[in-house]
């Protein structure tokens, strides 16, 4: 098994493709593939074959790439532009259809992948509450969520996965607290639960998922903020073991990370601690076993590595790297 890492480097306008040591968490560089853009989101293909890569900077754009199942090089297939600046993409379950939400063009946005994994120009886009800034599908893939920033709201979607059309659901629609600001979310992957994060109050919202009407309600606010923090929050990103038991999130100010333990009965989450990190960090992942936190950092440029302790699930760190200038996004694939 090869664990590899992409990295989105927007002022050097690069993806850094690193490999992984999954027994000790050593990284070692395999490519430095210029795109010529500025380069934000990435996402990758279900099935581990496809990457793609959102240019922010005019012409605005998707890039697609083969990922070689040896060594996790990129080679690039092909270019279609997309309806506004994308500051979220991802597949849906299928991996044939690429979601994208624009921050400032408030709007979401669906286009088709075709059957070389390239995605093509979006077939359906709809106006969203003020600054879309992410749009996911649910896990049976019959409903999409996209998080308003400025509109406080998650907007929910009926979605049809052979045809990648969606309708509004109305009854899905999550109205955030005032000043929340909703950005990302991540769902259970057992468990009926989403979790959101609130950019503009740190606030982590658990939601109750109800699969057959796509309706969302709330069981829980918790702080994600470290210990005596003051100023304006400013959270960026979260995400959760694939085994479900912890989530992280990260917040650019204090430059930290946060991790919880998860319930997954209840799904309430607990604190369990925090711990400094890159300048910034705005993005990152976790590797599929479950073992590493990748984290980078807009203005170190760099990437520290963390063990996430089986047991407990605090971070300890193990390791870090120079990545290009302002990484932003992480993706990681287990290959073989």
């Amino acid at each position: 098994m090869t664990t590899i890492a992409y990295v989105a480097n927007a002022d050097s306008q690069d993806v850094s493709v690193l490999r992984l040591d999954a027994a000790t968490g050593e990284s070692t560089p395999v490519q430095q593939l210029a795109l010529g853009g500025t380069v934000m989101p990435l996402a990758v293909s279900p099935d581990r074959r496809f990457l793609y890569a959102s240019i922010r900077s005019e012409p605005v754009e998707v890039l697609s790439f083969t990922i070689d199942a040896v060594d996790g090089s990129l080679a690039p297939i092909g270019r279609s532009p997309l309806p506004a600046s994308m500051c979220w993409i991802g597949t849906d379950r299928s991996g044939r259809f690429l979601l994208s939400a624009s921050y400032g063009g408030s709007t979401i946005a669906v286009s088709p992948i075709d059957a070389s994994g390239v995605a093509q120009p979006a077939q359906q886009t709809a106006a969203t509450a003020a600054n879309a800034h992410a749009v996911q599908a649910d896990p049976a893939n019959r409903f999409l969520f996209a998080t308003c920033l400025g509109g406080g709201v998650v907007l929910g979607y009926r979605f049809d996965a052979a045809s990648g059309r969606f309708a509004a659901n109305d009854a899905s629609a999550w109205p955030a607290r005032s000043g929340a600001g909703p950005r990302h979310f991540v769902f259970h992957p057992d468990a009926p639960f989403v979790y959101l994060l609130n950019e503009l109050d740190a606030g982590i919202d658990v939601l109750a998922f109800d699969a057959q009407r796509g309706v969302l309600t709330g069981v829980q606010t918790i702080d994600s903020l470290p210990p005596g923090f003051s100023g304006e929050p400013w959270a960026a990103d979260i995400h959760i073991t694939p085994d479900g038991r912890f989530l992280f999130t990260s917040e650019r100010r204090s430059s930290t990370l946060a991790a919880f333990a998860v319930d997954a009965s209840t799904g309430l989450l607990s604190r369990i601690g925090h711990v400094p990190t890159e300048t910034q960090p705005r993005g990152f992942a976790i590797d599929p076993s479950g073992r590493w936190l990748l984290a980078v950092g807009q203005l170190s440029h760099r990437m520290s590595i963390y063990a996430i302790d089986a047991g407990r699930g605090s971070l300890a760190k193990r390791g870090e790297c120079a990545v290009g200038r302002n990484p932003n996004w992480v993706e990681i694939v287990a290959l073989g």
